[in-house]
């Protein structure tokens, strides 16, 4: 069971992009996809809205997501979050470990 968290980071002036730009410079974002038990730690820009950021984050359980936020990086994000004045939109999604329905699967083009 995988566990998917997408954030969404918004701010203004662009501080929703220098937020990424430090969480990557920084070297966070690459301690984080070496964490035990991450599966995916990408972040996407948004066309319609620049100044919305979007973090999508997997995780293999619940213990995983729980170990990160143990983690002392978590204060360095948590700065970073308050120095660009960002606010957040959070969704939860577990998965299907049924996976893709065979009607579903003719559409996509792999």
């Amino acid at each position: 069971m995988a566990i998917t968290v997408n954030v969404y980071y918004t701010g203004e002036n662009g501080n929703a992009r220098k937020f990424v730009e430090d969480m990557v410079s920084g070297g966070i974002v690459d301690l984080i996809r070496a964490e035990n038990g991450n599966q995916k730690y990408e972040y996407f820009f948004s066309k319609k809205d620049p100044e919305t950021v979007l973090l999508v984050d997997s995780w293999e359980s619940q213990e995983a997501i729980d170990a990160h936020h143990a983690t002392p990086m978590m204060e360095e994000i948590t700065r970073l979050r308050e120095k660009y004045d960002l606010h957040m939109r959070v969704e939860r999604y577990i998965t299907d470990e049924s996976g893709i329905p065979q009607k579903d699967a003719a559409y996509i083009r792999e």
